[in-house]
């Protein structure tokens, strides 16, 4: 396990933080391309042996703390018998979820072992993962997971989704227990905390956020107290009210329009992840640089006990054609400023 992202979890003071960023396995790095061109995208999440070929590359490449599983949070939804697969475009579900195809969807019990490859996968990982590594599996926000059912993708203002929540407590009752023994599974793999990315969350007002999406989360992060962190792109700071910050969160991501300085003071417990604008990965050489140490110099201000918690890393996901090299400069020059 490594000590700096353990030290985070536990809210430990520590001068330099641990690194992992989202989609750090991805289209950007030539190993995955590599990868990919012999292989689909699905053969790579459901076979462990390439699964982990996957997870261990950037990690080997860039020298991050944490390996991430990899995998895609639709898998739930094929495992209830939506159908899925991957094409140019993206994901595609078999059928969208509405009152008449609601009665399609599978019972929890024949859902759950569909998805015991993410265990495997994880347990595969950590056996060839460096000792001095953490890892950690990920699975979707019961609303993100809702919007996809619906609507297929979660573009635009979500209109079809929101207006389909009469379904939502049908769908929750399906869905949740299947991602209860989905996070249980990746845990006894070898995660040491299972991330709730809820990319979808942001388009929600506070007012909806609190009765279409906590209640749900609320569950999850009780009946997994200290082992699930919680991710949400766009979410406004009004939609995190101190009982849903006071749950038992191992932690919370967040994206790049908050200032990670008040990120920090409003953490109950465990990390704070973030946030570096991955489109600013882009920049040139020398402009990139400057942008990222001015982004770091207000964080090198504060004092080790204000920067408790921190885990460092962007604000979303590392885009496609990202330059390797900045990836690799934005890990280096973090921990040459907060060098211990």
């Amino acid at each position: 396990m490594n000590v700096r992202f353990q030290n985070a979890v536990a809210g430990r003071v520590q001068n330099t933080p641990p690194i992992w960023l989202m989609r750090q396995a991805g289209r950007y790095h030539a190993h995955y391309q590599a990868l990919r061109q012999k292989h689909s995208f699905m053969d790579l999440c459901k076979q462990p042996e390439l699964a982990v070929a996957v997870a261990l590359g950037p990690v080997q490449e860039f020298d991050f703390d944490v390996a991430i599983l990899f995998s895609d949070i639709l898998f739930p939804l094929e495992a209830l018998g939506m159908d899925l697969d991957y094409t140019e475009e993206g994901p595609r579900l078999g059928f969208h979820l509405t009152a008449d195809t609601l009665g399609r969807l599978k019972p929890a019990a024949e859902a759950i072992p569909q998805l015991k490859f993410q265990q495997q996968a994880l347990a595969a990982t950590r056996a060839v993962l460096p000792g001095e590594k953490s890892l950690i599996g990920f699975v979707g926000g019961p609303w993100t997971m809702f919007v996809y059912a619906v609507e297929g993708s979660h573009s635009g203002s979500l209109t079809a989704a929101k207006r389909s929540t009469p379904l939502l407590d049908s769908f929750y009752k399906t869905l949740l227990p299947v991602m209860e023994a989905n996070i249980r599974q990746q845990l006894e793999g070898g995660a040491e905390v299972v991330m709730l990315f809820d990319t979808a969350a942001g388009l929600l007002s506070p007012a909806c956020f609190q009765s279409w999406a906590v209640p749900a989360l609320a569950r999850l992060a009780r009946a997994f107290p200290g082992r699930l962190g919680y991710y949400s792109r766009d979410t406004q700071r009004a939609c995190f009210d101190q009982a849903f910050l006071k749950l038992p969160w191992a932690g919370m991501g967040v994206d790049h329009r908050w200032d990670l300085r008040e990120a920090l003071t409003l953490r109950s417990g465990g990390f704070v992840q973030g946030n570096f604008d991955q489109s600013l990965l882009f920049l040139e050489g020398a402009v990139f640089d400057r942008v990222l140490r001015d982004w770091l110099e207000p964080l090198r201000q504060l004092t080790p006990e204000q920067r408790r918690g921190w885990v460092c890393g962007l604000g979303h996901g590392v885009l496609p054609a990202t330059p390797e090299a900045h990836v690799r400069r934005f890990v280096k020059t973090v921990r040459e400023v907060f060098h211990d």
